[in-house]
């Protein structure tokens, strides 16, 4: 396969799609990859290293009309599809929910791309989850930035000056980064409460020393490949206000919960919040897809009736380096799911992986909730 790995242009993006580790294991294979020049600046990988590891070191517009892999990290840009061949095959987050225009870019330009956000979580893909691989590092940031906001110490202090009583945390959803969040808290030494609407994650969580909250609910939330599924808005206010005490003693609430391809559910309103400590914290991971919490505001610190409320976008970014080797690992175990035992692209469409990422495909959006969503959009 002939590969580009771009520069990103994306405002805030900093990650790469691939690593001198993982353009020296493609070259290996017989793979051609070209890489941008300056692509990995931002995540301390030097164009030098890309070039010790193989690769070809490109200009801005260069290779893009010649490349049969164009792999990202951020949606591309219409004028980026616009620099691709038709025939070409795109792999990165596509933000299919959101960025229509783009969608739209890539359909009429008959470009086939697969979407990272659509890997279908079975055994033979996590080697390819890029969700869960920045998951992991949204969730370590958020207990740092809690960390940071907060006015007291995390751990248990006994000095000549007298005791200092741990952090008290409410982790709102034990998914990928709820599960990390809990285990950086943890290490920093914080007592953790957990909530989330799936019974079987109550192991888990344990396992990690924090404490489940049980929710009596009449039905698991649990959806498609692990992840939580939309639920009605009787059942979000049920949680509401079975948590909201839990919520209201915190020192730090971290929520995190997440509905792929939907807006974040409202966990924590403005009422909440005025029933919190002056100086407690709230870190909202779900900020860039609506919040869970009411008073949340994207790429802002706010402070709402004396609770500082961080609402961090593109979290994986502020640990460019980490998120980039982790994503670029990613993206090297797709592709070589993609290139199969000749080398060269096979999109087989039967295939359960790259068949579930497709997004589009020969001029059409084959995923069936984006396509609705264009079709209404374009009516």
């Amino acid at each position: 396969m002939q590969i580009l790995i771009p520069r990103e242009r994306a405002p805030g993006e900093t990650r790469v799609a691939a690593s001198p580790e993982t353009v020296g294991r493609l070259g290996k294979a017989g793979h051609s990859v070209h890489v941008e020049r300056g692509a990995g600046e931002r995540a301390s990988f030097p164009d030098e290293a890309y070039a010790e590891a193989g690769a070809e070191l490109v200009g801005e517009t260069e290779a893009w009309a010649d490349a049969q892999v164009v792999a990202k990290v951020a949606p591309p840009t219409p004028e980026e599809t616009a620099e691709m061949s038709a025939e070409s095959i795109l792999v990165g987050f596509c933000a299919p929910h959101r960025a229509l225009d783009e969608v739209k870019a890539l359909r009429d330009r008959k470009v086939s791309s697969l979407a990272m956000e659509l890997l279908p979580r079975i055994t033979r893909a996590q080697s390819m989850d890029a969700l869960s691989s920045q998951a992991s590092i949204a969730g370590y940031r958020a207990a740092l930035l809690a960390s940071t906001h907060l006015d007291k110490h995390f751990p248990l202090l006994m000095t000549a000056a007298g005791t200092i009583q741990p952090a008290k945390v409410v982790v709102m959803g034990a998914g990928v980064a709820g599960l990390q969040a809990l285990a950086t808290c943890r290490r920093l030494g914080a007592t953790v409460e957990v909530s989330d609407i799936r019974p079987e994650v109550k192991e888990q969580v344990e396992s990690l020393g924090g404490r489940f909250i049980d929710l009596p609910l009449e039905e698991s939330g649990a959806g498609e490949g692990g992840y939580a599924r939309e639920m009605g808005e009787d059942f979000l206010r049920k949680q509401r206000e079975l948590i909201a005490e839990r919520v209201a003693q915190a020192d730090v609430v971290i929520t995190t919960a997440n509905i792929p391809g939907r807006p974040a559910p409202r966990l924590v309103e403005e009422e909440v919040v005025k029933r919190m400590r002056p100086g407690a914290v709230i870190v909202d991971l779900a900020v860039e897809t609506g919040g869970n919490c009411a008073l949340s505001v994207a790429g802002e610190t706010v402070r709402r009736h004396g609770v500082v409320i961080v609402g961090p976008v593109n979290a994986p970014a502020a640990m460019p380096r980490d998120a980039s080797l982790m994503y670029a690992r990613n993206v090297l175990a797709l592709l070589e799911h993609l290139a199969g035992d000749e080398g060269a692209p096979q999109l087989a469409l039967d295939d359960e992986i790259l068949g579930a990422m497709l997004l589009t495909h020969a001029g059409e959006v084959r995923h069936a909730p984006t396509r609705a969503r264009l079709e209404g959009d374009e009516s």
